[in-house]
Order: structure tokens, then sequence, then C-alpha cells
């Protein structure tokens, strides 16, 4: 059931965004780079995409609160299926050093001068 709700709700998202960017609103949004849009209904054109934008964001909200319930009803952790892994053992390196005295330095300490 949720991965329908789930594709409805992604197409009336997309129609959506394109039917609020074709209206011509006050910078005359799309229309004006498609001029065949504004003509495609004739004089009612407007109208339509009135309603049009109208059922669908009663669309797309009737799908984020059924999708918002059913995720709701559904009591099920993302880490339940997680088994329990064993503790991180240490790197190969530092396995061999039993003792911090036994490890080799990387750089030799710096000479001591005399005479001072």
């Amino acid at each position: 059931m949720i991965p329908f709700i789930i594709t409805i709700h992604v197409i009336a998202c997309i129609l959506l965004i394109v039917i609020i960017l074709i209206q011509a609103g006050r910078g005359g949004g799309l229309v004006d780079s498609f001029s065949s849009v504004e003509s495609m209904f004739g004089t009612k054109t407007n109208v339509f995409l009135t309603k049009a934008t109208s059922v669908l964001s009663v669309i797309f909200f009737l799908t984020c609160l059924s999708l918002a319930l059913l995720s709701a009803r559904q009591n099920r952790s993302l880490m339940r299926n997680l088994k329990a892994q064993p503790a991180a053992t240490l790197p190969a390196s530092a396995e061999t050093a039993s003792h911090p005295l036994d490890a080799v330095p990387d750089d030799p300490p710096p000479a001591e001068q005399g005479g001072q």
C-alpha cells in the first residue's frame, strides 16, 4: 500500500511543479517561453490551470497525511534486523606489539648536544 501511495505522491509533486511553473504570474512564468501552452485550452487556460493546481494540491496533502499515518502505525524499528556485531578488533600493527615499549619508534630521538 505504501509504495502505491508514494508513486501517486511523486507523480502529484512533479505535475504540481510543472503546472505552477507554467502559470503566468507577476513575472510572466514559463508561459512567455512556451507561447503555445497559453493557447492549449483557448480562453479557459487560466481556469484549467487553477483547477488543476487545486486538485493536485489536495492530492498532495492527502498523500502526505496518509503516508504519515501509515508510517506511524508501523511499529517497526530500523534497527530490528541488525544483528549484534563483535567488538572491533585492533589493527594488525597494534596486535603485534604486546607492550607499548616493545614498539619501534618511527623517528629516533634527537641527539643530545654536549657542552651546554
